[in-house]
């Protein structure tokens, strides 16, 4: 007789042991989904990024020193800064390539634009 209370509470905790692993599991997949696996893409375009680096890139460090790259070398980078200031960073310290806006296209302009561009340049009559 007295085993029959022990047996039931033990079928109740059984079902909520298994809750608590799929708690658990379904934890660690939210984890992985928003946290682990964006901050790996990021490092992964980081690394590819720093060694894309070639002489003439402009380049801001995670220090924020703006620059041009003017020599790489297998762990450092030599930034011009100036005339007659060249800095060494590692390839690590490189936040960004800025990319110049001379070189990209610009985008065509909507036919909105269009027409407030023809409509500011007509001149107004009074």
């Amino acid at each position: 007789m007295n085993f029959m209370p022990f047996m039931q509470v033990s079928s109740q905790q059984s079902g909520g042991t298994f809750v608590t692993i799929l708690t658990m599991g379904a934890v660690f997949v939210v984890f992985y989904l928003f946290i682990i696996r964006p901050q790996n893409k990021k490092q992964k375009e980081t690394e590819k990024m720093v060694n894309a680096l070639k002489k003439g890139d402009k380049v801001i460090t995670i220090g924020g020193v703006h620059g041009e790259v003017v020599s790489t070398k297998e762990q450092t980078v030599i930034v011009k800064v100036d005339e007659a200031c060249k800095l060494e960073f590692s390839r690590s310290a490189i936040a960004t390539i800025v990319k110049d806006e001379k070189s990209e296209k610009p985008a065509k302009a909507s036919k909105k634009d269009k027409a407030d561009a023809s409509n500011s340049a007509a001149p107004e009559n009074k």
